[in-house]
């Protein structure tokens, strides 16, 4: 299943994405549709729980690089601006990808920042 997003600031968009989740794993579920059903915008955590996957952890890859000229009109900055193309896929607990995402940030709009929580003392986290 392909969805494509736009997240706005001041009504502009500022980061464009696209991810795929397997159908053969939601296909006949209420989770199906990303944006749709009773789930709907509940986030790929939330929705895989629904249908008995445990999602474990996420893998993000991000690269600095120039827009394409699709990107650069999505997001209403000229070919070739800086944006940070981040690779995302997250993972069940038995390793399988359930949903990955192409994810593209136009940097003289806004800026990436990551927030990285720390296990308990003693953890292996």
């Amino acid at each position: 299943m392909r969805t494509s997003y736009e997240y706005l600031a001041d009504g502009k968009p500022v980061i464009v994405s696209t991810s795929w989740e397997p159908y053969s794993i939601t296909s006949g579920t209420l989770v199906v549709l990303p944006e749709g059903g009773p789930y709907a915008g509940m986030g790929i955590v939330r929705r895989m729980a629904e249908i008995g996957i445990t999602v474990s952890r996420a893998v993000e890859q991000p690269e600095p690089r120039q827009a394409s000229a699709e990107e650069a009109s999505l997001l209403g900055v000229q070919k070739g601006a800086l944006v940070t193309h981040i690779r995302r896929t997250y993972y069940s607990d038995k390793g399988c990808p359930v949903e990955t995402a192409d994810i593209i940030v136009a940097l003289a709009l806004c800026e990436v920042v990551y927030e990285i929580p720390i296990g308990r003392a003693g953890s292996t986290d």
